[in-house]
């Protein structure tokens, strides 16, 4: 009888261990792949007993799985063959159609010739950054800014210039002191990156009239707009503003995704750029992808030609209204009153700002030994700031738990406070 050689004597010793001098393999560009501070939080974060007032994630409890079911059975039934198929590098035409219909509720007038479907809309800044980015190019954002477009301008060895907000977004006078600074050192600008409606990670909105302001300022300086926009539809009290690109469409290039409006497992996102840029966005696509994925593309033209959607919208912003309320009240509660914090009219954060002794990122064991998880302020800034700030996410947990868990933290702080006093006392 023949007799198989256990794998591991199958193996040529070469194959196996770690490689020697592995660093020294790695292009240039993978020194700056680094994992980011939210994601390595999630181990902890998604233990049960903690209250995570960190990830981002869209609350699908008021989407009716019954509904989605009979959206994917009666796509397979009836158009299986093409769902389950290859489909078109710039996305399914029908979808890109029915994207215009959705930017139209924010004033956008596009041509679906000019919509190019993304795996989520990070996809698309990967694309825009690989398009534009040399090493040591600048791109403009605002202070502090997404954690995830902060990770991709990393790998491309991009500089990160960061432009002031305030309550009412980014600062128009900061935005033309940081463009005359960098020009004045010799460094090339490529875009202004930001996200106007309910920012990540502050929730503040940009005001109409700063929109108007900023987009002249970057048409005069010949600056490209990428206008981020997953959390327009999702206004509390009044819509948005009308998007940027509903204003500019020659220098505005606007990312779009389902991710919030519907249901982020499906990652489909979308640019929509000037004509001037479509086929090199279409071909580092392709190169990339080859194409997105027909079935989830199909799935949501399905959801959006056959289901009451902006209902659907309604029900996702009176969910999230009432998680904001009762974290906007359990801070006024629990807090010190020496933090302060913004108080957001859509979207799914709070930025709160503690007194600057306090590290928050050091704080963060204390507050998993309380059972609470929060991002520091540090993962939205490239330049090493934000200790004093943490963003906290109420879009997931339930009321109960936002209060539970800001309680917890409102804890941690009065401790830190207590103890940096007694510290400074004792010196």
């Amino acid at each position: 009888m023949w007799q198989t050689a256990p794998m591991s004597e199958l193996i040529p010793r070469y194959q196996t261990g770690t490689p020697q001098n592995l660093e020294e393999r790695f292009a240039h560009r993978a020194s700056g792949m680094l994992a980011s501070e939210i994601r390595s939080l999630f181990a902890v974060a998604s233990r049960p007993e903690i209250v995570s007032l960190a990830g981002g994630m869209p609350n699908l409890s008021a989407l009716p799985m019954g509904m989605m079911a009979s959206v994917v059975h009666d796509l397979i039934a009836t158009n299986g063959a093409e769902a389950l198929q290859y489909g078109s590098g710039q996305g399914h035409p029908k979808l890109r159609e029915q994207i215009c219909e959705v930017m139209a509720l924010e004033g956008i007038r596009a041509n679906a010739d000019d919509v190019i479907v993304t795996t989520g809309s990070q996809q698309a800044l990967d694309l825009i950054s690989r398009i534009f980015i040399d090493p040591g190019d600048v791109i403009l954002v605002e202070a502090p800014s997404y954690v995830g477009a902060l990770g991709t301008f990393r790998q491309y060895e991009a500089q990160v210039v960061h432009i002031s907000l305030d309550d009412q977004g980014l600062i128009p006078d900061a935005l033309r002191a940081g463009i005359e600074s960098v020009r004045a050192s010799g460094r090339k600008i490529k875009f202004l990156y930001l996200i106007p409606n309910y920012q990540n990670p502050t929730g503040v909105l940009l005001s109409a009239d700063r929109r108007t302001e900023i987009l002249n300022i970057c048409r005069e300086e010949q600056i490209f707009v990428v206008e981020d926009n997953p959390y327009g539809l999702l206004g509390f009290e009044r819509p948005s503003p009308n998007a940027m690109r509903a204003e500019d469409s020659e220098n505005v290039i606007y990312l779009g995704s389902f991710s919030k409006t519907i249901a982020s497992g499906l990652r489909v996102g979308w640019a929509l750029v000037p004509p001037s840029l479509k086929e090199k966005l279409v071909i580092a696509s392709e190169s990339s992808i080859l194409c997105p994925s027909n079935f989830t593309q199909m799935t949501i033209s399905s959801y959006l030609a056959d289901q009451p959607w902006r209902d659907q919208i309604t029900s996702f912003c009176e969910l999230y209204k009432v998680r904001r309320d009762a974290m906007l009240e359990s801070l006024e509660e629990y807090f010190p009153a020496s933090a302060t914090w913004t108080k957001p009219s859509g979207g799914f954060y709070v930025w709160v700002n503690l007194p600057p002794e306090i590290d928050t990122k050091l704080m963060m064991p204390q507050a998993i030994v309380a059972k609470v998880a929060y991002v520091p302020g540090t993962a939205f800034y490239a330049d090493g700031l934000g200790t004093w700030a943490m963003r906290l996410s109420y879009c997931h947990p339930t009321p109960e738990r936002i209060r539970e868990g800001v309680k917890a933290l409102g804890g941690v702080v009065h401790q830190e406070l207590a103890r940096r006093k007694s510290g400074y006392e004792l010196s």
